[in-house]
């Protein structure tokens, strides 16, 4: 279910960004340039303006969906729940010294730490 839900919140997405790409542009960012645009009074609806009053309705609606659905699915879960559940840290090794983390030595009599001469 999510995942159809979430599919038709991406087509819708990409749906409302070709309509808006396709509308006319009304003459300069918020109507600066003369001819009033947004400034002025409501301009007459088009059917690329219903069309996106539509898909923004949608993608609300899809987005509302989809927080819904993701909130129930979380909802018997929690952060510390999941704590509690987290595996045991690793056990000591049987050289505490942690030489496996040095190099292989050459030989058995070569010291185990860099001498400073």
């Amino acid at each position: 279910m999510e995942n159809v839900v979430l599919i038709i919140h991406l087509l819708l997405a990409l749906g409302l960004i070709g309509v808006v790409l396709l509308q006319r542009s009304e003459g300069g960012g918020l109507g600066m340039g003369g001819g009033g645009g947004a400034v002025s009074g409501r301009a007459a609806a088009t059917a690329l303006g219903k069309v996106t009053w539509i898909l923004a309705i949608a993608f609300i609606c899809t987005s509302i969906a989809l927080t819904i659905i993701s909130a129930r699915n979380s909802a018997s879960s929690s952060v510390l729940d999941r704590l509690g559940n987290a595996p045991a840290a690793a056990t000591e090794t049987s050289d505490p010294a942690g030489s496996d983390l040095l190099p292989p030595s050459t030989d058995d009599s070569a010291p185990l730490v860099p001498r400073a001469d």
